[in-house]
């Protein structure tokens, strides 16, 4: 089955908010930076500083991010929102915690009637999160 990866497009703050990312969620970051591409001499020299591509990974996890708009620029909506299905109410005390730090908590968690532990936010970045743990049957 195929897998969906959220890529995000930022305004010139990716590597910051890409760095954040990794300290919250873990895993290996690498980025590339505009200038470090084949088609730099092609760019104006004020992008060469900007991420061309960004990846985080961490076992199944796959976050993606760039600099590189296109022409209208930085949009922001609401149509898109990460959703990160935890493991353990550790693990979704923990990320919730240090993804939500700096940004604004819309729905803190709690138990919900479904029976998972719920919250979400947005990010000091401006990107929505939703965080969901399933809590095992009693």
């Amino acid at each position: 089955m195929p897998q969906i990866n959220a890529y995000l497009a930022f305004d010139g703050n990716c590597r910051d908010a890409m760095t954040f990312y990794k300290e919250c969620l873990g895993g290996e970051l690498t980025m590339q930076t505009v200038g470090e591409t084949p088609i730099a001499a092609q760019m104006p020299p004020e992008s060469h500083k900007k991420i061309m591509h960004a990846a985080l990974t961490n076992g199944p996890l796959n976050l993606f991010g760039s600099d590189q708009l296109g022409p209208d620029g930085a949009v922001r909506g609401n149509t898109i929102t990460l959703m990160i299905n935890c493991t353990s109410e550790a693990e979704i005390n923990t990320l919730y915690s240090r993804l939500s730090a700096g940004g604004k908590i819309s729905h803190p968690l709690k138990e919900e009637f479904w029976g998972s532990v719920y919250g979400d936010f947005t990010d000091k970045f401006g990107m929505r999160w939703m965080m969901n743990w399933d809590k095992p049957k009693k």
